[in-house]
């Protein structure tokens, strides 16, 4: 193992070598490569959703690499190595985990969740953010950092008691959005917040549920996709043109496809 990972080290010391490497990889920065980091990531979670096991190695090989594309350009910046990161990790996971290399016993696994938010509380706090909400990071998707700014929220006690308020809340919003859509005219900005209040509380609707709402949210676009393919295809059957199909008919297929897919 050791000696796949020197391997794919070495691969990126030629690719980012400024005299012989690969002009496009030696050009890139943090920034720049972010957005292929949180990419990467997600396709990750979409071989895992699709359940298929060579996709994920291979997505997972693709993350591993975005991890050393960003130790790389950090050790030739003088800032950190690969190894600093792996250092770092393996101290934070030991530092977690004190009933697993330490005295403590081993906690019932909700009592161990409970005891992980308590120990990032105290990171956190020595780092001198003592706020609920800090350190949830911006630049997280947007239902993502919702999720965890709710969770951090829920911590203190600021909470729905049970599911059945979320869902009142949720007929609340969307009658407002219903309100300013009504609007003549209509005030885009508010409209916005309206949506974003909606979205919000779904995400805590998910919540309460149990539910992941980015699992729930992937799932449910792989459906409708699935069920989109079947109503193009049984248009084609018929030898029509989708464009030319009417909503209608379309709606039709789509019933045939609930049922059938």
């Amino acid at each position: 193992m050791l000696e796949q990972l020197d391997r794919i080290i070495e691969i990126m010391r030629r690719l980012r070598d400024p005299e012989t490497g690969c002009p496009w990889d030696v050009e890139q920065d943090f920034a720049t490569i972010a957005p292929y980091t949180i990419e990467e990531a997600y396709e990750v979670a979409d071989a895992i959703q699709r359940g298929d096991v060579d996709d994920i190695r291979d997505e997972l090989g693709d993350l591993l690499l975005q991890v050393i594309f960003h130790a790389r350009i950090a050790e030739e910046a003088g800032l950190f190595s690969l190894a600093d990161v792996a250092r770092g990790i393996s101290d934070k996971m030991i530092d977690r985990h004190p009933h697993v290399f330490g005295d403590e016993t081993r906690p019932e696994a909700a009592q161990q969740s409970r005891r992980w938010e308590d120990i990032k509380a105290a990171e956190r706090a020595r780092r001198g953010q003592t706020g609920v909400l800090d350190d949830v990071a911006t630049g997280l998707p947007p239902m993502l950092r919702a999720l965890k700014l709710q969770k951090r929220a829920a911590r203190v006690g600021f909470d729905w008691p049970d599911i059945g308020p979320v869902i009142d809340k949720l007929h609340e919003e969307t009658g407002e959005l219903r309100d300013e859509l009504a609007q003549t005219p209509m005030d885009m900005a508010k409209i916005e917040d309206e949506v974003g209040d909606v979205l919000f509380v779904a995400v805590n609707l998910a919540r309460q549920a149990g539910v992941d709402p980015e699992t729930a949210l992937m799932a449910c676009n792989a459906k409708f996709e699935k069920r989109f393919r079947y109503i193009e295809q049984q248009i084609e059957k018929n030898g029509e043109n989708l464009k030319d199909t009417s909503l209608e008919e379309m709606e039709m297929h789509w019933q045939a496809a609930k049922s059938a897919l």
